[in-house]
């Protein structure tokens, strides 16, 4: 799925938009029991109820591909005959009204995922979407072609709120009182995927609120698939395999040549405004490497690196690999960050058999956030006489 169509499907979780009819779901507790089912028409819930429900299951279809949104993709021999894709496919079909199957949905969800000591809720729902065809501007047809008909999950943890002091008017008094509050979700996930507008029943969208935590037991648990890799995991494996293969050349400069390439990538496709997330290929970042005057040997070693690690043939979005535009150098002495638009003047010189890292200083100095001198003029004192 692209952004664009991860937006389009957005747009519909609204009361007056989509076709969903009942909201299901269940509350589990800390124990892991459930302790209440949820059944409700959308149609008789108050319009702010229904709002809270369809902004939490929304809430899955956020954020950025390839961090917050990440593709499961189902193999041939599991869209064929296996029980984890059956489930996902009856539950679709029969629009989640057999409560025997969103029974066994939950409790492999609750099998497999472990939220601590917090409690949470379920939410299922179904839709089906008419949609509608576009015209070369984009500009949507009357007519329509294709029915998709998909079933959106979240889970959300349940925490409990602080005592608050609270007008009773029943009985016209003040009391303390202490509730629990849903959450925004932590995992959900869209099957099947809305890819070129239409139902692709080999892969599902998973989404994780933070980039960091996966969630992975879930993912295998419910998709008997390899999980995805998380942000984190994406940056360390490509650090590990410059770092593997790269020898003397993994050095501030290459790494400097290596960030920049990246960043233009990001801004061409920005530029182009292309739906689909930015990619690259591990061919694509060996011809950088070779451009920024790494070897040959060196740079297919971690061609052979990146496959290992991320898979034959994987693309990577640049923008998981380059840490949000920004160029982090450390030492065991100091820490810098530099900007997009300064991380090409980094030089590195050996001044009197010492190395040195050696960055520009703009106009405006801070230290410690107060504002100081041009440092024009610092080495003429008694130190600099020396």
């Amino acid at each position: 799925m692209n952004q664009k169509e991860c937006n389009e499907l957005r747009r519909r979780l609204r009361p007056d938009k989509s076709a969903i009819s009942r909201i299901y779901g269940c509350f589990v507790n800390s124990s892991r029991e459930i302790v209440s089912d949820l059944d409700e028409p959308l149609g008789l819930m108050p319009q702010e109820e229904a709002e809270k429900y369809l902004g939490l299951l929304k809430k899955t279809l956020s954020g950025t591909l390839g961090k917050n949104l990440l593709d499961v993709v189902f193999s041939t021999q599991q869209v064929a005959d296996s029980e984890e894709h059956r489930l996902l496919t009856a539950l679709r079909e029969c629009e989640l009204r057999d409560g025997g199957l969103r029974r066994t949905l939950y409790e492999q969800i609750i099998r497999h995922l472990d939220l601590g000591d917090l409690g949470y809720l379920i939410l299922l729902a179904h839709d089906a979407y008419d949609v509608p065809r576009r015209a070369k501007d984009d500009a949507p047809l009357a007519d329509s072609e294709e029915v998709y008909s998909y079933l959106v999950c979240c889970v959300c943890p349940v925490k409990p709120t602080r005592p608050q002091l609270g007008y009773f008017p029943g009985e016209n008094e003040f009391h303390c009182y202490a509730g629990q509050t849903v959450a925004m979700p932590e995992v959900g996930f869209l099957f099947p995927a809305f890819d070129n507008r239409a139902a692709n029943l080999y892969n599902a969208l998973y989404y994780i609120r933070k980039e960091d935590e996966l969630h992975q037991e879930l993912v295998e648990g419910l998709f008997h698939v390899q999980p995805p890799l998380s942000l984190t995991q994406q940056r360390e494996a490509f650090g590990a395999a410059l770092d593997q293969t790269l020898g003397e050349y993994c050095c501030v400069q290459v790494l400097q040549g290596l960030h920049q390439q990246l960043l233009g990538r990001l801004e061409e496709h920005k530029t182009s405004r292309d739906p689909e997330a930015p990619a690259i290929t591990a061919g694509e970042l060996q011809g950088i490497l070779l451009d920024c005057g790494v070897p040959q040997e060196q740079a297919a070693a971690f061609r052979e690196a990146m496959s290992e690690k991320f898979g034959s043939g994987a693309v990577v979005n640049p923008a998981n690999l380059v840490g949000g535009g920004r160029l982090e150098i450390k030492t065991d002495q100091a820490a810098v960050t530099l900007v997009e638009e300064s991380a090409c003047w980094v030089d590195t010189r050996v001044i009197d058999g010492r190395p040195y890292l050696l960055i520009p200083v703009p106009e405006t100095v801070e230290v410690n956030g107060l504002p100081v001198a041009s440092v024009t003029g610092v080495g003429e004192g008694p130190t600099a006489a020396k």
